[in-house]
């Protein structure tokens, strides 16, 4: 499990594009036959990809980092189905994910075995710590919360997926969802906004090989501007704007912890104010 300590905004401006890529971007989540993960000191969230080799099933441990006796000890877990899909099976009751289910694992659940659908399955995994149980629960894509908002003259028209929400699914901190962009439509989370309370991780899907996302990050002020690919995942800070555009359509997860679960809590920035240091 890799280690990512938490950033000031001041030290945005020491960092070249490497530098960037290294402290925000998870570029190589996704390793055939492997569990990879990264420990985030921003809000201590651990994020995670999957990718189970067809017939070897890959049971998911606590790493030393955690100093905990199996990862949900202390912790709660989002899991998001890519691709393929496939099973999850948490301490003995087995869970069918299609691409975009979304299975919610609660505090203290000991054993969780990945299995996948076809050569494609992936896993995206999202966790932060949690003081309550709420019970393991599957939330289908068709049966999450949708949205359509943004506008075809803006190249921002999308759907907004929203699986665990204050309204829905009981979780102790994450808020989760899935935006996915109406062909045509580039730009994401337009107008753009920050939220003080929470820490957001994007983590981008449906890319062709070819295609590329530039993801922008930052005080709003004087945002920097990081190029994506498929199944690559980036950290927000609290203080930092969100916002990318691709050269086609994608999806992407958002996953929030922090102080709360309001999804309006945020604060808006205005689009002339982008830059505008």
């Amino acid at each position: 499990m890799q280690i990512r300590h938490a950033t000031h905004p001041d030290d945005l401006a020491g960092l070249d594009s490497g530098a960037l890529k290294e402290r925000f971007v998870l570029g190589d989540l996704f390793v055939p036959g492997e569990i990879r993960l990264v420990y985030s000191h921003h809000d201590r969230m651990v994020l995670g990809g999957v990718l189970p080799l067809p017939g070897s099933p890959i049971a998911l441990q606590a790493p030393d980092d955690l100093r905990a006796e199996y990862f949900c000890e202390r912790r709660e877990l989002a899991i998001v189905a890519n691709g393929a899909g496939g099973a999850v099976t948490v301490d003995g009751t087995r869970f069918e994910l299609e691409n975009k289910d979304v299975l919610y694992v609660g505090r203290g659940a000991r054993d969780i075995l990945f299995e996948a659908a076809g050569e494609d399955a992936a896993f995206f995994l999202a966790s932060a710590t949690a003081h309550v149980t709420y019970p393991t629960t599957l939330v289908p894509l068709s049966e999450a919360l949708r949205t359509e908002t943004g506008d075809k003259a803006t190249a921002n028209e999308r759907t907004v997926y929203k699986h665990l929400h204050d309204e829905g699914v009981r979780t102790a901190q994450l808020v989760l969802g899935i935006t996915a962009l109406k062909p045509g439509s580039v730009w994401n989370s337009m107008p753009p906004h920050t939220h003080d309370r929470r820490t957001e991780v994007y983590l981008y899907m449906d890319l062709p090989e070819e295609h590329r996302i530039q993801h922008f990050m930052g005080l709003p002020a004087e945002p920097r501007s990081i190029a994506m690919s498929d199944r690559q995942a980036v950290i927000s800070p609290s203080w930092s704007v969100h916002l990318g555009a691709g050269t086609t359509n994608y999806s992407f997860v958002w996953v929030m912890a922090g102080e709360n679960q309001s999804f309006a809590d945020m604060d808006q920035v205005a689009v002339t104010a982008l830059g505008d240091g």
